[in-house]
């Protein structure tokens, strides 16, 4: 791959920038993505003549999604393809199916879980992290924006960083968050969530909070979303929602992903404060536990 973005692989950088691109690259795009090991074997008249397009916009869509031309992007597939096989897993078939038992559908959701989790851990910008571990360190208050699903791991992060001393307030609806980020400052971070990047109800809120100067933090599936270009720091997830799951279960899991690491990084850095911290929030609602046990769960 060549330019700015991650050596990511080839499905991965496909499906984060799918929304970005063109209708007929996106025809081109949800060939690779609906059986990427087959596009992999056709040739650039082949794969043009499926998608109901020219050569030129195969290549076009090559280089848009970080390759040299078709030949690389062949070449990726097919090593991704490899891989996928080596590690037991195939690069198609999990979406649920109205014929599948019911075992099959808790397979496939499990299947689905799994690659959300290891190809967002396996693709995070380090890098970034860093970043949002810095600023979030470093910030007199941290505001936390989601709406849907995405308010549900707003919430969590938000009770993840009160447990270890650090002031956050989750905001789940447009109104709050907007009213809240126009009284923001520039040592006061936000941390935006929304899988396509798209949700204006998010959106409007970080750009109220980028006219204050506050730093901003984004969390979505799609590099080039409107939530990324308004966003200082992008953390992206790598999901493919299938038909029962848009915007709702795997990228809820993958977001998860993503704060649990963005937390772990904030708590380390402060190892004897966070664990003092911890025993403190324990022991005030241990009295709450019918099992409460020494050193039990937290």
């Amino acid at each position: 791959m060549t330019g700015p973005d991650l050596e990511l692989p080839a499905t991965v950088a496909v499906r984060s920038l799918l929304p970005s691109l063109a209708p007929a690259e996106q025809r081109v795009g949800r060939a690779v993505l609906d059986d990427p090991s087959a596009v992999a074997h056709l040739s650039i008249t082949a794969l043009a003549q499926r998608c109901g397009t020219s050569e030129a916009t195969v290549v076009r869509f090559s280089r848009n999604v970080g390759f040299d031309g078709y030949p690389a992007l062949r070449i990726a597939l097919a090593s991704e393809a490899g891989r996928s096989a080596a590690e037991g897993r195939s690069s198609v078939g999990l979406d649920v199916l109205p014929e599948d038992t019911l075992g099959q559908v808790v397979e496939k959701v499990g299947a689905a879980d799994t690659r959300a989790i290891a190809d967002t851990v396996a693709n995070l910008d380090i890098a970034a992290l860093a970043r949002a571990i810095e600023v979030v360190r470093g910030a007199r208050r941290i505001e936390i924006h989601g709406i849907g699903a995405s308010g549900l791991v707003a919430t969590d992060l938000e009770q993840k960083l009160r447990r270890i001393g650090i002031a956050a307030s989750a905001c789940t609806d447009r109104h709050a968050a907007l009213t809240s980020a126009a009284m923001l400052a520039p040592e006061d971070v936000v941390i935006a969530l929304s899988h396509s990047g798209e949700t204006s109800d998010v959106i409007d809120p970080l750009e109220q909070a980028a006219a204050r100067e506050a730093t901003s933090i984004a969390i979505t599936n799609f590099r080039r979303s409107s939530l990324a270009q308004v966003a200082d720091v992008v953390l992206t997830t790598a999901v493919h929602e299938s038909v029962y799951r848009s915007g709702a279960i795997a990228s809820r899991v993958a977001q998860l992903t993503i704060v649990d690491c963005l937390f772990v990084g904030v708590a380390r850095e402060d190892h004897d404060g966070t664990l003092a911290a911890l025993d403190r929030t324990y022991l005030a609602v241990r009295p709450t536990r019918r099992d409460a046990t020494p050193g039990g769960a937290r």
